[in-house]
């Protein structure tokens, strides 16, 4: 598979300007899992059997009729982490295509995404990560090129004005997202398939974090593979990232194998508890029980008591505290469940026994 160069940070200049801190944390975490950890077929890709079902069929269809692009364009969605920028490459590899990757706040103007169109071969991807982050010129400049492959070219002003039509070669369009509800209408509209990435449930995390130990090259008991799993948010690229911070602390300790006790050890030094709840999601929780009585508290104000913006919450923590039963969404703001109040309280005992008499 010929993949090009990943622009997942876009340019440097574009990078400062747009991307948030959870999104340079996650596009950073995506460049270092690149490119040994990610799935080179059907069978290597773990989980989302569904969505693997559905692309199984589309592409034997699509090579069977000799053309790739009637495949369709492809609207991935759902939390960071779950697999979509692996699922493009796979996509890729299966036709026998190339993948061009792009997160869109690299493709802020014309001259960006013109130049990205005019680069694509017949059959290739072009994936686009945030695509609900698309500015309006942009988005524009892709209706015709997902819909007739063709790019509209506009040059002169007033009465001298002109539109040059300019075709392009077939390509498939899979673009990703973490709010569908932000994606326009028109843009939606011109996917073929819709698709949601689901959170993972603990076997399929457990043959993730299996796979990368091999490839990682470090041996993992059975349950020190279920300690992980338990802790990983149901989301791939955090066992990913887990099984490298295991494997460094078993080499710390000269182990030659990361057993269940050193696993935990390692996660509590991390500060990454039994239900994979980091310091931020533990703070989250207790500002909205002590400060908020529980909740509702609005999304603004919880963001400044915590000291984070709102979309690294509403995008980054939120999802997986809801997940897990532990946050609700109110029509008047966040507020926590009781099993939330629950966890909580061994904690907040443990805190007192702590404290200074």
């Amino acid at each position: 598979m010929s993949i090009e160069p990943f622009n997942l940070l876009g340019t440097p200049k574009a990078t400062k300007k747009t991307l948030t801190k959870v999104e340079q944390i996650e596009n950073e975490e995506e460049l270092k899992l690149e490119p040994t950890l990610r799935p080179s077929s059907l069978e290597d890709y773990i989980g989302q059997e569904r969505l693997k079902q559905i692309l199984r069929i589309g592409i034997e269809a699509a090579l069977k009729r000799g053309d790739k692009a009637s495949l369709g364009h492809i609207l991935l969605y759902g939390p960071p982490g779950l697999g979509k920028t692996s699922c493009a490459c796979l996509l890729a590899g299966l036709l026998g295509s190339r993948a061009h990757i792009f997160s869109a706040p690299s493709l802020d103007k014309p001259k960006d995404i013109v130049g990205v169109l005019m680069s694509l071969q017949e059959g290739d991807i072009l994936f686009i990560d945030e695509i609900h982050r698309l500015n309006r010129i942009t988005e524009e400049l892709l209706y015709p090129a997902i819909e007739d492959f063709c790019l509209d070219l506009s040059s002169g002003k007033g009465v001298s004005a002109r539109v040059t039509r300019l075709p392009l070669p077939k390509f498939i369009l899979v673009g990703a997202t973490t709010k569908l509800g932000n994606i326009s209408a028109p843009l939606r509209d011109r996917f073929m398939q819709i698709h949601r990435m689901e959170f993972y449930v603990e076997s399929e995390l457990a043959q993730i974090v299996l796979r990368t130990s091999k490839l990682l090259n470090f041996e993992i008991s059975p349950k020190g593979t279920l300690e992980i799993a338990r802790r990983s948010r149901g989301t791939p690229r955090i066992a990913n990232r887990l099984c490298r911070l295991i494997r460094d602390f078993i080499s710390h300790k000269n182990a030659q194998i990361a057993d269940e006790e050193l696993i935990k050890e390692a996660l509590d030094l991390f500060q990454i508890d039994h239900l994979g709840l980091d310091p931020i999601d533990r703070s989250l929780l207790k500002t909205i029980a002590e400060n908020y009585a529980g909740g509702p508290v609005g999304l603004e104000t919880l963001a400044a008591s915590l000291g984070e913006d709102t979309r690294t919450i509403e995008d980054y923590y939120e999802p997986f505290l809801i997940q897990m039963g532990l946050l609700e969404r109110t029509p008047k703001g966040r507020k926590i469940t009781l099993r939330a109040s629950e966890y909580l309280i061994p904690k907040q005992i443990t805190e007192a026994q702590h404290e200074p008499k």
